[in-house]
């Protein structure tokens, strides 16, 4: 009988190994409970936002649609012909036409290590910014920069440098549209890869550019902030070695985007800084917020209470008075000198 226990209690050995292995595969740390915490509780502060700023990021896609049909347009109006005089071309050895992918895929990582960086609240303990504001933001630039930018290759169309761009290619000029649909729809992403006329001024420097502008104002990495300068520099040179645009359009692209993003900047209300751990004081209020905070402000109006708690500055109180200066700092002589 004995014997018979025993190797029923060796038969079920494997059994609860593997249950326990599995059991500790399942099982659930403190700081995975932590993460799952601050996940959701960045998700609902970003809904909220969004819900707050949801027309701005609409209208700033839709912008973003506008443009791509725009440079879609102008390849209707396109005419190859020689390639121009450009200094670039001088300076810089072509890559040729099998090697014009370095330059995308420079402007592939820039573009994905940005939109990573913007989602990084969602995850990291220390974070600065909101995503759904940092957005709003960057739309902005792009969207004024873009409309610059419509304006410019519209009012003269150049030879495109570009392989697909030159005569003698099938590409280089596209046949009348049969429908509407036809231009409404871009041909994406074929249509954008393969584009003729939009030259001036350089379309992945603006992107490029206003990425490495809004992580030099409210990224944390000084490393990171300097190769992003030499990224962009790099893939200026990048665009040119590849001919995808002639220099004018390179340069032109680095001094208006930083006006554009410069004069916006100071336009647009400043962002609230999460650094200092009082981001929920400075986190924009909802309409209904809002409303509740303007019923308390003239509830407090009504009883006589003009002053707000959180706003109270300290007073002294000399001989019977009471005096503060501007800034809240106490520095009356005469009290000092006991007059």
């Amino acid at each position: 009988m004995e014997l018979v226990v025993t190797r029923q209690q060796q038969e079920q050995l494997p059994l609860q190994d593997d249950a326990l292995h599995w059991s500790r595969g399942f099982k659930v740390s403190a700081s995975d409970v932590k993460l799952w915490k601050r996940i959701c509780a960045e998700i609902a502060t970003e809904i909220n936002l969004l819900f707050d700023n949801w027309k701005y990021i609409l209208a700033g896609l839709i912008c973003q649609y506008i443009h791509g049909l725009a440079a879609r347009g102008v390849h209707y109006l396109h005419r190859p012909g020689p390639t121009l005089q450009d200094a670039g071309f001088f300076l810089l050895p072509e890559l040729g036409q099998d090697k014009g992918y370095i330059s995308e895929t420079v402007f592939t990582c820039v573009f994905l290590s940005f939109v990573l960086w913007t989602f990084h609240p969602f995850i990291c303990k220390s974070k600065k910014i909101y995503t759904v504001l940092i957005w709003c933001r960057v739309l902005a630039f792009l969207v004024a920069s873009q409309f610059l930018r419509i304006i410019t290759f519209y009012s003269t169309q150049l030879p495109g440098p570009n392989y697909h761009c030159r005569q003698g290619s099938k590409l280089a000029r596209l046949p009348r549209p049969e429908s509407v649909l036809e231009v409404l729809l871009i041909n994406f992403p074929r249509g954008i890869v393969f584009g003729c006329g939009d030259l001036i001024f350089s379309s992945h420097m603006i992107f490029t550019l206003v990425f490495v502008l809004t992580y030099q104002k409210y990224g944390t990495q000084r490393f990171i902030k300097q190769l992003g300068w030499l990224i962009a520099v790099v893939q200026s040179l990048l665009i040119i070695a590849s001919r995808k645009h002639y220099t004018v359009d390179v340069v032109v692209a680095w001094y208006t985007v930083n006006l554009v993003v410069f004069f916006i900047d100071k336009k647009l209300p400043e962002l609230p800084d999460r650094s200092n751990g009082a981001s929920s004081l400075l986190l924009p209020l909802s309409n209904k917020d809002r409303d509740v905070k303007n019923k308390e402000e003239t509830h407090k109006l009504m009883n006589g209470n003009s002053v707000d708690p959180a706003d109270r500055r300290q007073r002294t109180q000399v001989n019977g008075k009471i005096q503060e200066d501007a800034n809240g700092v106490h520095n009356d002589t005469n009290a000092m000198n006991g007059v």
